[in-house]
């Protein structure tokens, strides 16, 4: 169960953010509309959440995900890929500081915690271009010293590893096409999104609810159909900036 979550809100200069989407211009003030409602479901789904000022130096610090791997225990402050965003790890760490135990990914190496999925005592290391080999080898030593397994995976044609699968419990994965036949994902029940829903495989599982982003009819009816309750938020404007409901907190 989770208890804590961290977010901030977008700045104005979200818009200059980094993305690849070609959607067009997010709307800050719908942006921080919707902000408003993803925090409220987490309240809803039991967390206390700290919510951090939007920081105009750095435009996509809103995704705070990638900032940070966080357990009940420890975190581990990242070295986010694009050097871009270099710096948006060290407001996280004064943050943290006086939660967890925390250990840091170190140059050489690259991670973003967009990259990270655990799946109960697996912790499973997207080798993207932002996160890289060095960064994974450092976190699979930090991780399997508390006892996790670390699995390295490597990742195509996707910006995180986890824009394209998320595991919401009881072996239970939502994939997209693209990672199905994965050898590593073998032993779990998969969910295959849609090719035009693919931007819904980035579903997140809080406690009792899995967050599904709106409009996106056939992946919440699959999860419906698992049994979970559902939670559906409208993140036009995130999805944008290439980002998605997983991106937008830390949790732990």
């Amino acid at each position: 169960m989770f208890t804590k979550a961290i977010v901030r809100k977008p700045a104005e200069t979200f818009i200059n953010g980094i993305t690849t989407s070609n959607l067009g211009k997010p709307d800050i003030n719908l942006a921080l509309r919707q902000h408003d409602n993803y925090c409220e479901a987490l309240i809803k789904c039991g967390l206390d959440i700290t919510i951090l000022d939007a920081d105009p130096n750095f435009p996509d610090s809103c995704f705070v995900e990638d900032t940070a791997v966080v357990t009940k225990n420890f975190g581990i402050i990242t070295r986010p890929g694009d050097p871009r965003r270099l710096g948006e790890e060290v407001e996280i760490k004064k943050v943290l500081e006086p939660m967890l135990k925390l250990y840091a990914i170190e140059e050489p190496g690259t991670l973003d915690g967009g990259d990270i999925m655990q799946a109960d005592n697996k912790f499973y290391i997207g080798l993207s271009e932002r996160t890289n080999p060095e960064g994974a080898k450092q976190l699979s030593n930090i991780l399997s010293e508390h006892n996790y397994d670390p699995i390295s995976v490597k990742v195509k044609d996707i910006l995180h590893f986890k824009t394209g699968i998320n595991y919401i419990g009881e072996n239970n994965l939502l994939v997209q096409k693209r990672f199905y036949d994965l050898p590593e994902l073998a032993n779990y029940n998969k969910t295959i999104i849609a090719p035009e829903e693919e931007y819904a495989a980035n579903s997140l599982r809080i406690n009792d609810y899995v967050l599904v982003p709106k409009g996106f009819p056939k992946t919440l009816a699959s999860i419906q159909k698992l049994s979970y309750k559902t939670i559906e938020l409208d993140l036009s404007e995130y999805q944008k900036m290439d980002g998605g409901l997983s991106c937008l907190s830390l949790r732990f």
